[in-house]
């Protein structure tokens, strides 16, 4: 599970075997949600309201270079990193 940033408490991962649609994870405080790239939509689990929020802002920020760290992991290559949330 690569981890491609990180800020306040959430790690933000990418999984290099997982499925279509192209998403990401948000990992806090044992709640972990599944959340799809080009829509920003909760495919599965859940966050916290306040994490869940400081997550879509930082998708919303980043979602072209969530894209192209999907299209590297789903390579076999590293996705790289994304800036955290000043």
């Amino acid at each position: 599970m690569p981890r491609i940033s990180s800020f306040y408490g959430i790690v933000i991962a990418l999984y290099y075997a997982d499925h279509a649609p192209p998403q990401f994870h948000a990992i806090y405080a044992g709640h972990e949600a599944s959340v799809a790239i080009e829509t920003l939509e909760i495919l599965a689990g859940g966050l916290p309201r306040r994490a869940g929020s400081l997550v879509a802002e930082w998708a919303r920020i980043h979602q072209g270079d969530l894209r192209a760290a999907w299209d590297r992991a789903a390579r076999g290559e590293p996705p790289g990193r994304i800036e955290p949330l000043p």
